[in-house]
């Protein structure tokens, strides 16, 4: 199962969810958005309303399933921990 989460380096929510998915050795990828400038950043953030249309972070896609926020009860359940 593919995890990827989109994220921000200052967010204390997307701390939180990176470290979820360390502490539980969770394969992931993750984006800290507001690392990135130019093109790349305009294109992450097309990615991201595509899956969010409000464009809050941490978005967080487990395959299909979108988790918006750090929701430890949603994250447990989807990835079946």
């Amino acid at each position: 199962m593919t995890v990827k989460m989109y994220t921000l380096s200052t967010c204390g929510h997307c701390k939180a969810a990176k470290q979820f998915m360390s502490n539980h050795a969770v394969d992931h990828e993750y984006t800290d958005v507001d690392l990135l400038a130019g093109e790349a950043r305009k294109n992450t953030l097309d990615e991201v309303r595509r899956y969010n249309p409000g464009c809050s972070f941490p978005t967080i896609l487990i395959g299909e399933t979108v988790i918006i926020g750090f929701n430890e009860k949603n994250l447990r359940e989807t990835l079946g921990l």
